[in-house]
Protein backbone atom coordinates (compact mmCIF):
# COMPACT_ATOMS: atom_id res chain seq x y z
CA UNK A 1 0.00 0.00 0.00
CA UNK A 2 2.86 2.31 0.87
CA UNK A 3 4.35 1.45 -2.55
CA UNK A 4 1.12 2.90 -3.91
CA UNK A 5 0.47 5.80 -2.40
CA UNK A 6 4.18 6.80 -3.43
CA UNK A 7 3.49 6.02 -6.73
CA UNK A 8 0.49 7.94 -7.12
CA UNK A 9 2.62 11.29 -5.73
CA UNK A 10 5.48 10.49 -8.28
CA UNK A 11 3.06 9.88 -11.23
CA UNK A 12 1.01 12.75 -10.54
CA UNK A 13 3.72 15.01 -10.11
CA UNK A 14 5.48 14.02 -13.02
CA UNK A 15 2.36 13.74 -14.84
CA UNK A 16 1.95 17.76 -14.20
CA UNK A 17 4.91 18.78 -15.57
CA UNK A 18 4.79 16.76 -18.51
CA UNK A 19 1.53 18.59 -19.69
CA UNK A 20 2.59 22.01 -18.96
CA UNK A 21 6.14 21.43 -20.35
CA UNK A 22 5.83 19.24 -22.90
CA UNK A 23 1.84 19.50 -24.05
CA UNK A 24 1.72 23.16 -23.16
CA UNK A 25 -1.59 22.26 -21.36
CA UNK A 26 -3.32 25.26 -19.44
CA UNK A 27 -1.91 24.60 -15.95
CA UNK A 28 -5.68 24.54 -14.12
CA UNK A 29 -6.59 21.58 -17.12
CA UNK A 30 -2.67 19.28 -15.85
CA UNK A 31 -3.22 20.35 -12.11
CA UNK A 32 -6.85 18.68 -12.30
CA UNK A 33 -5.89 15.59 -14.24
CA UNK A 34 -2.94 15.26 -12.01
CA UNK A 35 -5.41 15.21 -9.00
CA UNK A 36 -7.73 12.70 -10.55
CA UNK A 37 -4.22 10.57 -12.01
CA UNK A 38 -3.51 10.59 -7.85
CA UNK A 39 -6.56 9.23 -6.68
CA UNK A 40 -7.02 6.66 -9.14
CA UNK A 41 -3.53 6.01 -8.64
CA UNK A 42 -4.13 5.50 -4.66
CA UNK A 43 -6.88 3.03 -4.86
CA UNK A 44 -9.57 5.81 -4.83
CA UNK A 45 -13.22 4.90 -6.56
CA UNK A 46 -13.78 7.44 -9.19
CA UNK A 47 -16.47 9.08 -7.71
CA UNK A 48 -14.85 9.31 -4.59
CA UNK A 49 -12.48 11.26 -6.81
CA UNK A 50 -15.06 13.15 -8.02
CA UNK A 51 -16.06 14.06 -4.79
CA UNK A 52 -12.64 15.16 -3.64
CA UNK A 53 -12.60 17.09 -6.61
CA UNK A 54 -15.48 18.96 -5.41
CA UNK A 55 -14.36 19.36 -2.51
CA UNK A 56 -10.95 20.46 -2.85
CA UNK A 57 -12.37 23.25 -5.32
CA UNK A 58 -15.05 24.64 -2.89
CA UNK A 59 -13.42 24.67 0.23
CA UNK A 60 -10.26 26.91 -1.61
CA UNK A 61 -12.29 28.95 -4.06
CA UNK A 62 -14.83 30.28 -1.35
CA UNK A 63 -11.75 32.46 0.19
CA UNK A 64 -9.60 32.68 -2.85
CA UNK A 65 -12.30 33.52 -4.98
CA UNK A 66 -13.47 36.71 -3.32
CA UNK A 67 -10.08 37.91 -2.05
CA UNK A 68 -8.40 37.72 -5.59
CA UNK A 69 -11.37 39.34 -7.29
CA UNK A 70 -11.59 42.21 -4.49
CA UNK A 71 -7.54 42.95 -5.15
CA UNK A 72 -7.24 43.02 -8.88
CA UNK A 73 -10.11 45.35 -9.12
CA UNK A 74 -8.22 47.55 -6.28
CA UNK A 75 -5.12 46.91 -7.78
CA UNK A 76 -6.58 47.86 -11.69
CA UNK A 77 -8.09 51.27 -10.29
CA UNK A 78 -4.68 52.22 -8.25
CA UNK A 79 -2.96 51.89 -12.20
CA UNK A 80 -4.84 53.42 -14.22
CA UNK A 81 -4.94 56.51 -11.43
CA UNK A 82 -1.75 57.24 -11.49
CA UNK A 83 -1.33 55.92 -8.00
CA UNK A 84 1.83 53.64 -8.24
CA UNK A 85 3.54 56.47 -10.49
CA UNK A 86 2.61 58.96 -7.28
CA UNK A 87 4.26 56.86 -5.04
CA UNK A 88 7.58 56.70 -6.99
CA UNK A 89 7.77 60.47 -7.77
CA UNK A 90 6.86 61.56 -3.85
CA UNK A 91 9.57 58.59 -2.51
CA UNK A 92 12.45 59.49 -5.09
CA UNK A 93 12.08 63.21 -4.28
CA UNK A 94 12.73 62.50 -0.56
CA UNK A 95 15.14 60.27 -0.85
CA UNK A 96 17.52 62.47 -3.58
CA UNK A 97 18.83 61.09 -6.27
CA UNK A 98 22.24 59.44 -4.45
CA UNK A 99 19.11 57.32 -2.59
CA UNK A 100 17.20 56.98 -5.98
CA UNK A 101 17.61 52.75 -5.59
CA UNK A 102 16.33 53.08 -2.04
CA UNK A 103 13.13 55.10 -3.38
CA UNK A 104 12.84 52.56 -5.85
CA UNK A 105 12.79 49.06 -4.03
CA UNK A 106 10.16 50.82 -1.45
CA UNK A 107 7.82 52.02 -4.34
CA UNK A 108 7.70 48.24 -5.58
CA UNK A 109 7.38 46.95 -1.94
CA UNK A 110 3.99 49.08 -1.90
CA UNK A 111 3.14 48.93 -5.19
CA UNK A 112 2.59 45.15 -5.73
CA UNK A 113 0.38 44.73 -2.58
CA UNK A 114 -2.38 45.86 -4.81
CA UNK A 115 -1.10 46.01 -8.34
CA UNK A 116 0.07 42.07 -10.44
CA UNK A 117 3.92 42.34 -10.39
CA UNK A 118 4.31 42.30 -14.18
CA UNK A 119 1.35 45.37 -14.50
CA UNK A 120 3.88 47.33 -11.87
CA UNK A 121 7.04 47.38 -13.41
CA UNK A 122 5.42 47.82 -16.76
CA UNK A 123 3.68 51.13 -15.35
CA UNK A 124 7.13 52.13 -13.55
CA UNK A 125 9.00 51.15 -16.13
CA UNK A 126 9.13 54.88 -17.69
CA UNK A 127 10.47 56.14 -14.27
CA UNK A 128 13.26 53.89 -14.28
CA UNK A 129 14.43 55.69 -18.29
CA UNK A 130 14.12 59.16 -16.55
CA UNK A 131 16.47 58.02 -13.78
CA UNK A 132 19.11 56.47 -15.98
CA UNK A 133 18.77 59.36 -18.73
CA UNK A 134 19.24 62.01 -15.75
CA UNK A 135 21.43 60.30 -13.97
CA UNK A 136 24.13 58.62 -16.52
CA UNK A 137 23.96 55.67 -14.39
CA UNK A 138 23.27 52.01 -15.57
CA UNK A 139 19.78 50.87 -15.63
CA UNK A 140 20.41 48.24 -13.27
CA UNK A 141 20.92 50.32 -10.53
CA UNK A 142 17.35 51.70 -10.18
CA UNK A 143 15.84 48.36 -11.72
CA UNK A 144 16.95 45.79 -10.02
CA UNK A 145 16.32 47.39 -6.36
CA UNK A 146 12.68 48.31 -7.85
CA UNK A 147 12.51 44.38 -9.18
CA UNK A 148 13.65 43.02 -5.90
CA UNK A 149 10.89 45.31 -4.15
CA UNK A 150 7.73 43.77 -6.81
CA UNK A 151 8.91 40.36 -6.49
CA UNK A 152 9.40 40.09 -2.69
CA UNK A 153 6.15 41.63 -1.80
CA UNK A 154 4.16 39.61 -5.11
CA UNK A 155 5.02 36.61 -3.26
CA UNK A 156 5.26 37.22 0.51
CA UNK A 157 2.80 39.55 1.28
CA UNK A 158 -1.64 39.29 0.37
CA UNK A 159 -3.19 40.49 -0.88
CA UNK A 160 -1.31 39.13 -3.71
CA UNK A 161 -2.70 36.06 -5.25
CA UNK A 162 0.18 33.74 -4.77
CA UNK A 163 0.39 34.18 -0.22
CA UNK A 164 -3.64 34.33 -0.68
CA UNK A 165 -3.70 30.61 -2.24
CA UNK A 166 -1.12 29.10 -0.17
CA UNK A 167 -2.51 30.44 3.05
CA UNK A 168 -5.94 29.34 2.18
CA UNK A 169 -4.65 25.53 1.48
CA UNK A 170 -2.29 25.65 4.24
CA UNK A 171 -4.86 27.48 6.65
CA UNK A 172 -2.95 30.18 7.97
CA UNK A 173 -4.55 33.58 8.90
CA UNK A 174 -3.55 35.84 6.34
CA UNK A 175 -2.51 38.58 9.09
CA UNK A 176 -0.09 36.27 10.57
CA UNK A 177 0.85 35.69 6.82
CA UNK A 178 1.37 39.68 6.23
CA UNK A 179 3.44 40.00 9.58
CA UNK A 180 6.14 37.37 8.65
CA UNK A 181 5.80 38.69 4.98
CA UNK A 182 7.05 41.70 6.17
CA UNK A 183 9.58 40.34 8.77
CA UNK A 184 11.03 38.54 6.13
CA UNK A 185 10.66 41.44 3.25
CA UNK A 186 12.65 43.57 4.88
CA UNK A 187 16.38 42.03 5.16
CA UNK A 188 15.55 40.34 1.73
CA UNK A 189 14.61 43.75 0.40
CA UNK A 190 18.12 44.97 1.71
CA UNK A 191 20.42 42.60 1.03
CA UNK A 192 19.49 41.42 -2.96
CA UNK A 193 17.49 45.18 -3.50
CA UNK A 194 20.90 47.05 -2.55
CA UNK A 195 23.97 45.17 -2.01
CA UNK A 196 23.43 42.82 -5.23
CA UNK A 197 22.33 46.13 -6.98
CA UNK A 198 24.57 48.23 -6.53
CA UNK A 199 27.49 45.06 -7.54
CA UNK A 200 25.76 44.57 -11.29
CA UNK A 201 25.10 48.25 -11.75
CA UNK A 202 29.17 48.51 -11.25
CA UNK A 203 29.64 45.55 -13.51
CA UNK A 204 27.39 46.16 -16.08
CA UNK A 205 26.11 49.56 -17.52
CA UNK A 206 23.44 49.62 -18.96
CA UNK A 207 21.20 52.34 -20.81
CA UNK A 208 17.51 52.85 -21.54
CA UNK A 209 17.26 49.94 -24.49
CA UNK A 210 16.93 52.21 -28.47
CA UNK A 211 13.67 50.35 -28.74
CA UNK A 212 12.12 52.05 -26.25
CA UNK A 213 9.70 55.22 -25.91
CA UNK A 214 9.11 57.21 -22.66
CA UNK A 215 7.17 59.65 -21.56
CA UNK A 216 8.26 62.05 -18.31
CA UNK A 217 6.06 60.69 -15.42
CA UNK A 218 6.68 63.93 -13.68
CA UNK A 219 4.34 66.29 -15.81
CA UNK A 220 1.26 64.16 -15.64
CA UNK A 221 -1.17 64.84 -12.88
CA UNK A 222 -0.97 62.31 -10.28
CA UNK A 223 -2.95 61.80 -7.26
CA UNK A 224 -1.01 62.70 -3.35
CA UNK A 225 1.50 60.26 -2.42
CA UNK A 226 -0.70 60.09 1.52
CA UNK A 227 -4.13 59.67 -0.08
CA UNK A 228 -2.50 56.87 -2.35
CA UNK A 229 -0.72 55.61 0.44
CA UNK A 230 -3.61 55.34 3.23
CA UNK A 231 -6.30 53.59 0.27
CA UNK A 232 -3.27 51.00 0.18
CA UNK A 233 -2.45 50.45 3.78
CA UNK A 234 -5.99 50.64 5.58
CA UNK A 235 -6.81 46.79 4.41
CA UNK A 236 -3.26 45.81 5.55
CA UNK A 237 -3.72 47.62 8.69
CA UNK A 238 -7.54 46.48 9.11
CA UNK A 239 -6.08 42.63 8.62
CA UNK A 240 -3.20 42.16 10.90
CA UNK A 241 -5.29 44.08 14.05
CA UNK A 242 -8.00 41.77 13.46
CA UNK A 243 -5.70 38.93 13.36
CA UNK A 244 -3.67 39.88 16.58
CA UNK A 245 -6.70 40.93 18.67
CA UNK A 246 -8.17 37.49 18.51
CA UNK A 247 -4.73 35.35 18.69
CA UNK A 248 -4.17 34.47 22.72
CA UNK A 249 -1.78 37.57 22.25
CA UNK A 250 -4.57 39.51 23.02
CA UNK A 251 -6.23 37.31 26.03
CA UNK A 252 -4.19 39.88 28.74
CA UNK A 253 -5.68 42.72 27.41
CA UNK A 254 -9.02 42.33 28.29
CA UNK A 255 -10.98 43.22 25.57
CA UNK A 256 -14.90 42.72 25.33
CA UNK A 257 -16.20 40.21 23.33
CA UNK A 258 -18.14 43.21 21.43
CA UNK A 259 -14.91 44.92 20.03
CA UNK A 260 -13.59 41.86 19.05
CA UNK A 261 -16.40 40.83 16.81
CA UNK A 262 -16.66 44.43 15.22
CA UNK A 263 -12.42 44.15 14.33
CA UNK A 264 -13.19 40.75 13.52
CA UNK A 265 -15.37 41.89 10.98
CA UNK A 266 -13.64 45.08 10.06
CA UNK A 267 -10.59 43.35 9.64
CA UNK A 268 -11.61 40.53 7.57
CA UNK A 269 -10.27 40.49 3.95
CA UNK A 270 -13.64 40.52 2.34
CA UNK A 271 -14.34 43.86 4.62
CA UNK A 272 -11.23 45.19 4.41
CA UNK A 273 -10.46 44.91 0.62
CA UNK A 274 -14.40 46.30 -0.39
CA UNK A 275 -13.51 48.83 1.94
CA UNK A 276 -10.64 49.79 -0.12
CA UNK A 277 -11.83 49.42 -3.29
CA UNK A 278 -14.56 52.09 -2.36
CA UNK A 279 -12.28 54.39 -1.15
CA UNK A 280 -9.98 53.90 -4.40
CA UNK A 281 -13.13 54.35 -6.13
CA UNK A 282 -14.33 56.97 -5.27
CA UNK A 283 -11.01 59.24 -4.02
CA UNK A 284 -8.79 57.70 -7.14
CA UNK A 285 -11.79 57.86 -9.53
CA UNK A 286 -14.85 60.01 -8.82
CA UNK A 287 -13.11 62.59 -7.46
CA UNK A 288 -10.52 62.90 -9.84
CA UNK A 289 -12.91 63.15 -12.40
CA UNK A 290 -12.76 59.47 -14.21
CA UNK A 291 -15.98 58.62 -15.82
CA UNK A 292 -18.36 56.00 -14.06
CA UNK A 293 -18.30 54.13 -17.41
CA UNK A 294 -14.78 54.10 -17.70
CA UNK A 295 -14.47 52.44 -14.27
CA UNK A 296 -16.49 49.98 -14.73
CA UNK A 297 -14.49 48.76 -17.55
CA UNK A 298 -11.29 49.10 -16.23
CA UNK A 299 -12.19 47.19 -13.12
CA UNK A 300 -13.78 44.23 -15.46
CA UNK A 301 -10.73 43.82 -17.46
CA UNK A 302 -8.74 43.06 -14.47
CA UNK A 303 -10.70 40.25 -13.45
CA UNK A 304 -10.15 38.56 -16.75
CA UNK A 305 -6.30 37.58 -15.40
CA UNK A 306 -7.79 37.31 -11.81
CA UNK A 307 -9.92 34.36 -13.16
CA UNK A 308 -7.19 32.80 -14.37
CA UNK A 309 -5.19 32.77 -11.07
CA UNK A 310 -8.48 32.03 -9.36
CA UNK A 311 -9.12 28.75 -11.34
CA UNK A 312 -4.94 27.12 -11.15
CA UNK A 313 -5.48 28.24 -7.65
CA UNK A 314 -8.77 26.25 -6.73
CA UNK A 315 -7.02 23.03 -8.61
CA UNK A 316 -4.35 23.59 -6.22
CA UNK A 317 -6.99 23.11 -3.49
CA UNK A 318 -8.25 19.90 -5.27
CA UNK A 319 -4.79 18.41 -5.46
CA UNK A 320 -3.95 19.21 -1.92
CA UNK A 321 -7.80 17.63 -1.10
CA UNK A 322 -6.62 14.07 -3.02
CA UNK A 323 -3.31 13.78 -1.37
CA UNK A 324 -5.39 14.07 2.12
CA UNK A 325 -7.73 11.67 1.35
CA UNK A 326 -5.50 9.04 -0.37
CA UNK A 327 -3.48 8.91 2.56
CA UNK A 328 -0.13 10.40 1.24
CA UNK A 329 0.10 13.31 3.30
CA UNK A 330 0.13 10.76 6.51
CA UNK A 331 2.89 8.36 4.43
CA UNK A 332 4.81 11.61 3.46
CA UNK A 333 4.95 13.06 6.97
CA UNK A 334 6.04 9.56 8.50
CA UNK A 335 8.55 9.31 5.85
CA UNK A 336 9.85 12.57 6.36
CA UNK A 337 10.12 11.94 10.61
CA UNK A 338 12.53 8.98 9.67
CA UNK A 339 14.72 11.14 8.19
CA UNK A 340 14.65 14.06 10.27
CA UNK A 341 13.56 16.44 7.62
CA UNK A 342 11.10 19.19 8.60
CA UNK A 343 8.37 20.20 7.13
CA UNK A 344 9.54 23.73 6.57
CA UNK A 345 12.63 22.41 4.49
CA UNK A 346 10.29 20.02 2.29
CA UNK A 347 7.61 23.27 2.27
CA UNK A 348 10.50 24.98 0.48
CA UNK A 349 12.72 22.37 -2.11
CA UNK A 350 9.15 21.25 -2.81
CA UNK A 351 8.09 24.64 -4.37
CA UNK A 352 11.67 25.38 -5.71
CA UNK A 353 11.70 22.27 -7.95
CA UNK A 354 8.11 22.63 -9.18
CA UNK A 355 9.67 26.33 -9.85
CA UNK A 356 12.97 25.40 -11.96
CA UNK A 357 11.33 22.20 -13.88
CA UNK A 358 8.25 24.51 -15.12
CA UNK A 359 8.42 28.02 -14.54
CA UNK A 360 5.22 29.45 -13.61
CA UNK A 361 5.87 30.83 -9.44
CA UNK A 362 1.95 30.30 -9.07
CA UNK A 363 1.91 26.65 -10.34
CA UNK A 364 5.14 26.10 -7.69
CA UNK A 365 3.38 27.56 -4.96
CA UNK A 366 -0.29 26.00 -4.97
CA UNK A 367 1.53 22.32 -6.17
CA UNK A 368 3.97 22.76 -3.12
CA UNK A 369 1.40 24.19 -0.79
CA UNK A 370 -0.76 20.47 -1.43
CA UNK A 371 2.03 18.52 -0.92
CA UNK A 372 2.55 20.70 2.42
CA UNK A 373 -0.41 20.86 3.49
CA UNK A 374 -1.43 17.29 3.48
CA UNK A 375 1.34 16.86 6.04
CA UNK A 376 0.13 19.02 8.88
CA UNK A 377 -2.01 18.02 11.96
CA UNK A 378 -4.67 19.53 13.60
CA UNK A 379 -2.18 21.24 16.16
CA UNK A 380 -0.32 23.04 13.75
CA UNK A 381 -0.19 26.80 15.37
CA UNK A 382 -1.57 29.25 13.07
CA UNK A 383 1.75 31.04 13.36
CA UNK A 384 3.52 27.92 11.92
CA UNK A 385 1.30 28.02 9.34
CA UNK A 386 2.08 31.22 7.98
CA UNK A 387 6.05 30.72 8.40
CA UNK A 388 5.46 27.41 5.55
CA UNK A 389 3.46 30.49 3.45
CA UNK A 390 6.63 32.07 3.49
CA UNK A 391 9.00 29.43 2.98
CA UNK A 392 6.99 28.20 0.18
CA UNK A 393 6.68 31.79 -1.62
CA UNK A 394 10.53 31.98 -1.18
CA UNK A 395 11.42 28.47 -3.02
CA UNK A 396 8.83 29.67 -5.79
CA UNK A 397 10.52 32.39 -6.40
CA UNK A 398 14.35 31.15 -7.25
CA UNK A 399 16.12 30.86 -10.41
CA UNK A 400 13.94 32.60 -12.90
CA UNK A 401 14.98 31.48 -16.27
CA UNK A 402 13.42 31.02 -20.12
CA UNK A 403 10.43 29.14 -19.00
CA UNK A 404 9.20 32.26 -16.74
CA UNK A 405 7.65 34.65 -18.45
CA UNK A 406 9.00 37.23 -16.03
CA UNK A 407 12.67 36.43 -17.34
CA UNK A 408 11.35 37.99 -20.92
CA UNK A 409 9.85 40.82 -19.06
CA UNK A 410 13.05 42.20 -17.63
CA UNK A 411 15.14 40.87 -20.52
CA UNK A 412 13.08 43.42 -23.06
CA UNK A 413 12.33 46.30 -20.57
CA UNK A 414 15.72 46.52 -19.78
CA UNK A 415 17.33 45.89 -23.08
CA UNK A 416 19.50 43.11 -21.85
CA UNK A 417 21.33 39.90 -23.71
CA UNK A 418 19.83 36.44 -22.06
CA UNK A 419 23.45 36.07 -20.99
CA UNK A 420 23.02 39.15 -18.76
CA UNK A 421 19.55 38.23 -17.91
CA UNK A 422 20.54 35.12 -16.24
CA UNK A 423 23.86 37.03 -14.38
CA UNK A 424 21.28 39.80 -13.22
CA UNK A 425 17.31 38.71 -12.88
CA UNK A 426 18.34 34.71 -12.43
CA UNK A 427 20.79 35.17 -9.35
CA UNK A 428 18.62 38.06 -8.13
CA UNK A 429 15.42 35.68 -7.42
CA UNK A 430 17.63 32.90 -6.11
CA UNK A 431 19.04 35.45 -3.79
CA UNK A 432 15.57 36.45 -2.78
CA UNK A 433 14.53 32.99 -1.97
CA UNK A 434 17.95 32.21 -0.22
CA UNK A 435 17.37 34.64 2.01
CA UNK A 436 13.41 34.67 2.29
CA UNK A 437 13.49 31.38 3.50
CA UNK A 438 16.55 31.81 5.82
CA UNK A 439 14.85 34.30 7.61
CA UNK A 440 11.90 32.46 7.92
CA UNK A 441 13.84 29.74 9.12
CA UNK A 442 15.39 31.51 12.04
CA UNK A 443 11.81 32.95 12.64
CA UNK A 444 10.85 29.45 12.56
CA UNK A 445 13.53 27.88 15.26
CA UNK A 446 13.89 30.45 17.53
CA UNK A 447 10.15 30.95 18.51
CA UNK A 448 7.95 28.23 17.25
CA UNK A 449 10.52 24.95 17.40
Amino acid sequence: MEIQLLLAVVFSIALLLILILWLKIQPFLALLTSSVAAGLIAGMSPMTVIESIRQGMSNTLGFVATVVGLGALFGAILEHSGGAQSLATYLLKKFGDKRAPHAMMVTGFIVAIPVFFDVAFVILAPILYALQAKTGKSLLLFALPLLVGLAITHSFIPPTPGPVAVAEILGAPLGWVITFGFLAGVPTALIPGLWFSKKMASKLNIGVPSYIEHTETDKIDLPPFFLVLSIIGIPIVLIVISTVVSSPLADPWGISSGILDAMSFLGHPFTALTLANGLAWYFLGIKRKMRKDQLLEISSRSLGPAGIIILVTGAGGVFKQVLVDTGVGELLATSMASMGMPVLIFAFLAAATVRILQGSATVAMVTAAGLTAALLENGTSDMERALLVIAIASGATILSHVNDSGFWLVNRYLGLTEKQTFKTWSVLTTLIAGVGFSVSALIYWLFLF
